[in-house]
């Protein structure tokens, strides 16, 4: 019954366009091709990302963010509550007005030492500046290195031209050993992602990153399987090409290099647009998902990777739209760019006098001739 089900699985008609199928990508007369079995190299690779990074975040990101001058603000922690550490870890980390005057009453403190309370032990939750530029740092070193990798890959080969030659004789093209490399850095580096997703930094759009780093690695995985091979490495090109600079400007912006920062990332934001919203859906997108119907009849393994494609592309829309937010906070003068998916780190000033602050003046306008900056508005994190 099991290779029964295996064999309607796996069955020609569902992955290749008729008259194709998996005898195609039997190695023959010294060429080879991809092999399910060649997918297991990622687990190593995987872990050997695991490891490197941890070096590298001790031995290269540490002395770096010493030279650059990232420096942790010192956090006031929360004295020990059983009662309220008891809330905080099973009820709620935001209670309710009500629920604090319930603690409040419990333990004996005023309502206000209750929000300073869970105010500082949230604090004590997020994590640390140098923490985050060490993240940066590391994803801004894989994807520099990525991006030109890729592109020593590709520069010389006839569909980074022309997107149409990726369909050039599928699907028996042969695979070249620079692919193969290509394919199990890249798809190893998000397998990574998903196992250090637990440690890494989480901002506010955690679900998002994760169905995107899914979608990634079925994409990647998929299209080595059925053997779309230039196609993934174009998309895999795309990707890199701006993620670098969105790294960079973290970086900068950890370090208080506030121009350097709004600059790199309006040049992030441009390149984003460019690659994300137009190169890839009018010509990759194109060519996968428009230009085969030319050639071929539809099969189920079409609608699936073009399926994923049209994931990431919504992704990228929800993300040019935080970025543009991001962006239109610093053009009229506003010179703080502020991360739209990362918390804000709270003060003891947070919520004491809510109506006087609500009075004061944000930033961009002016008293005495200096701009009024709000102490928790913060740059990108």
């Amino acid at each position: 019954m099991l290779s029964r089900l295996s064999e309607l699985i796996w069955a020609d008609w569902i992955w290749f366009p008729e008259g194709h199928g998996w005898d195609d990508l039997k190695d023959h007369d010294g060429k080879t091709f991809p092999k399910t079995q060649d997918l297991w190299a990622v687990l190593p690779v995987a872990l050997c990302f695991l490891v490197i990074r941890r070096i590298f975040e001790r031995t290269i990101a540490l002395p770096l963010a010493a030279l650059l001058g990232v420096r942790d603000k010192h956090r006031v922690c929360a004295s020990p509550n059983p009662l309220l550490e008891s809330h905080f870890c099973s009820t709620s980390i935001h209670p309710t007005q009500s629920s604090i005057e319930i603690l409040s009453k419990q333990t004996g403190c005023s309502v206000r030492q209750v929000q300073r309370w869970f105010r500082r032990r949230r604090n004590q939750e997020r994590p640390s500046k140098l923490k985050k530029f060490q993240e940066a740092s590391w994803r801004f070193t894989f994807y520099l290195l990525a991006f030109f990798a890729g592109l020593a890959v590709l520069i010389d080969k006839p569909w980074f031209h022309d997107v149409t030659m990726v369909w050039e004789n599928f699907p028996k093209m042969p695979l070249l050993p620079c692919q193969y490399w290509y394919y199990m850095i890249e798809l190893g580096f998000y397998v990574s992602l998903i196992f250090s997703v637990a440690s890494d930094v989480k901002r506010k759009d955690f679900k998002e990153q994760i169905v995107h780093h899914v979608a990634t690695i079925l994409l990647i995985s998929f299209s080595w399987l059925v053997n779309y091979i230039r196609a993934g490495t174009l998309i895999m090109l795309v990707h890199d090409a701006s993620d670098y600079l969105m790294e960079s400007a973290k970086m900068f912006n950890y370090a208080g290099w506030k121009k350097t920062c709004n600059f790199i990332f309006t040049v992030f934001a441009a390149v984003f647009i460019i690659t994300r919203l137009i190169i890839f859906p009018f010509w990759i997108i194109y060519a996968t998902g428009v230009y085969p119907l030319t050639i071929y009849s539809t099969f189920f393994g079409f609608y699936f990777f073009n399926g994923l494609l049209v994931v990431l592309l919504v992704l990228h829309i929800f993300w040019t739209v935080l970025i543009l937010r991001m962006v239109v906070k610093f053009l009229p003068g506003n010179d703080i760019v502020e991360d739209e998916r990362s918390d804000k780190e709270e003060t003891d000033s947070d919520d004491e006098d809510d109506g006087e602050q609500r009075k004061k003046p944000k930033n961009g306008h002016m008293q005495n001739g200096h701009s009024v900056l709000n102490n928790n508005h913060r740059k990108m994190d």
